[in-house]
């Protein structure tokens, strides 16, 4: 049957149809509806789904099913792989029994994430074979193969979508509907599960082994396909996931016509197709978001063989290591490489049709912003009111929250990955003893790595006030749940891990639970905190406004308001707009409160709506 399917959910029906049975993940743009996916598909179809609190964790969970010969699969996005690293490198030398494929998504561009690292780099790295997806309906079906090369050659798979791939629609030819068949699994025990110095360096050989059993497999994959002429021809292009579809509509817009070498299996390179190109061309361009992993490969590939084609692509500046690619960056360095050889290059009909004029302007620049009513805005101004007058760092952390760098409220001076707000501000105490410091982190990021950098805190008595800000939720990546909400990803109760309790049991002597809404109370709480001569700890505590909505709105009362725009400049609220006599509340409010207590004059009030 065919579904109208997002990349990220072709992925999931992909583990579905191939037998996964255990899947965990950590949320992060752009993967997070992989396993959202999967979670509901989980209990008519019989297998285990887990939000994981970080992306070591889940991997080392699935870890433990492949062991025993179950299907696992891992999500996550590229730099939660920097997190699961320590097990991954360790996994390729000892190798698994059920197939275990990783779901990293890449973020070129980057549209949300603090970096563009090209995972097929850290494919190379680890010595596992990666495959990347052009479409959904090609990323569906690389998810169920990655599970059988996977248990051929009992080694981790990575499975490499990016940012248009994942959230891109695409219908898609499914499995029809089917009853699990129950299996039963076994760990069988034996010193090769056991990492030793002497058998790392038995494996290494092993490891090393298998990338020629995989570049063997790979090189008879249908992922990987030539089209165009056969014989002698000057120019060829070298397509690599994603980039396939840039340089297939770039040709037509050209109204060109040469060979493409597509590629979905970058590492290791499928040497016997690449081959038969470089053979017979004389020069090769390679298009390839981000680092030039197949374009060195290739590079190698001619020098071994001694082939005098020319390669191009990234080493000679005709197409950029950095950003996305779409059809308007890989146009140009295709016809400057058609016009390189000799061939003059045209603009179809069809092209100037569409664009008789001008580039558009450029579109006006729209910020990321904290939504109406959310309970983050009322801990970062807490915050602020409570460092005036002292000379306060606000170290911050990864999610939303890393919007309170904004104006007005500049409370995150730093941002650096998931849970460092806490090492940093403990690094910077002891360095600057004269100075507060605040380290600022959601509830997810707490559980994910928070807790390590408490724990650290406490042992080593920094002088840190670590505030939580506790919306029970994962907001930033649709609202996963996590330890602290005592619910699954299956919707199973379960026990709730309460953060206040958690940090008293780690050691800290000063934990406070507040309602930011409650905004002289968690101001007086904040400066407690500070003055407290020891590690810290206030949990702001109240849900996502996304989460709860409200039947109550705020409204400004035009007799009484000063028109001082203190409750705009003070918050910067996205409800609340100027006007040519008040300021305005609209229609996203979701009466929160935070600009009555702002307001000196009181001239905004609530009503119910």
């Amino acid at each position: 049957m065919k579904k109208l399917l997002m990349g990220n959910e072709a992925i999931a029906w992909g583990a579905v149809e191939a037998g996964v049975q255990v899947a965990a993940g950590y949320p992060g743009t752009p993967s997070s509806e992989v396993l959202s996916t999967l979670a509901q598909l989980a209990v008519k179809r019989g297998f285990y789904v887990e939000w994981s609190v970080n992306e070591k964790v889940a991997l080392e969970v699935a870890a433990g099913a492949a062991y025993a010969g179950a299907r696992a699969m891992v999500t996550m996005k590229q730099v939660g792989l920097n997190v699961a690293a320590d097990p991954l490198m360790t996994l390729a030398y000892i190798g698994v029994k059920g197939g275990l494929v990783l779901v990293v998504a890449d973020d070129p561009g980057p549209h949300s994430s603090q970096n563009e690292q090209d995972t097929r780099k850290f494919a190379r790295f680890a010595k596992l074979p990666v495959l990347d997806p052009a479409t959904p309906r090609e990323a569906r079906e690389m998810a169920r193969e990655a599970f059988s090369l996977s248990e051929n050659l009992n080694l981790p798979v990575i499975l490499r979508p990016t940012t248009r791939v994942c959230h891109v629609c695409q219908d898609v030819e499914v499995g029809e509907e089917h009853t699990p068949v129950a299996r039963q699994f076994y760990f069988e025990k034996s010193p090769n599960w056991v990492i030793f110095p002497s058998l790392a360096a038995k494996r290494h050989v092993w490891l090393n082994r298998q990338q020629e059993a995989a570049r063997r497999m790979f090189e008879q994959s249908s992922f990987n396909r030539f089209e165009g002429g056969r014989g002698k021809y000057t120019l060829a292009v070298i397509a690599c996931g994603v980039s396939y579809n840039y340089v297939r509509e770039a040709l037509a817009l050209l109204g060109e016509e040469i060979p493409v070498l597509k590629i979905g299996t970058p590492y290791p390179l499928p040497e016997k197709p690449v081959l038969e190109v470089l053979q017979v061309a004389e020069q090769v361009l390679v298009v390839e978001e981000q680092e030039p992993v197949v374009e060195e490969q290739i590079m190698l590939l001619a020098f071994k063989n001694r082939l005098p084609v020319v390669v191009r692509g990234k080493h000679d500046g005709l197409l950029p290591r950095e950003g996305e690619f779409n059809v308007d960056r890989v146009r140009p360095a295709l016809a400057a490489f058609l016009q390189g050889a000799g061939r003059v290059v045209g603009i179809s009909g069809k092209w100037k049709e569409a664009f008789p004029s001008p580039a558009p302007p450029e579109l006006p620049v729209r910020p990321p912003v904290l939504c109406a009513g959310c309970p983050h805005r009322a801990s970062f101004y807490a915050c602020k009111k409570a460092a005036a007058g002292k000379d306060v760092v606000f170290t911050g952390d990864i999610g939303c929250y890393t919007l309170g760098n904004a104006p007005p409220l500049h409370t995150v001076d730093t941002c650096l990955c998931m849970g460092a707000s806490v090492n940093i501000a403990a690094g910077f105490s002891r360095v600057e003893p004269g100075r507060h410091h605040i380290a600022i982190l959601g509830d997810s990021t707490f559980f994910h790595t928070g807790l390590p950098g408490l724990i650290n805190a406490v042992y080593n008595r920094a002088r840190i006030t670590l505030v939580v800000l506790d919306n029970r939720t994962t907001a930033m990546t649709g609202h996963q749940p996590h330890p602290g909400l005592g619910r699954t990803a299956l919707g199973e109760e379960g026990v709730s891990i309460d953060i206040a309790l958690l940090a008293e049991a780690c050691g800290a002597g000063f934990v406070r639970v507040v309602d930011p809404y409650d905004l002289d109370q968690a101001v007086m709480v904040v400066q407690e905190a500070l003055d407290y001569p020891g590690p810290s700890v206030v949990v702001m505590k109240r849900e996502c406004v996304a989460l709860t909505g409200s039947s109550r709105r705020c409204q400004v009362k035009p007799q009484a308001c000063l028109n001082c725009n203190q409750c705009i400049e003070e918050l910067g609220c996205p409800a609340i707009f100027p006007g040519a006599e008040h300021p305005h509340i609209a229609g996203q409010c979701n009466g929160c409160g935070l600009c009555i207590r702002v307001c000196p004059a009181g001239a905004i009030e609530e009503v119910a709506l």
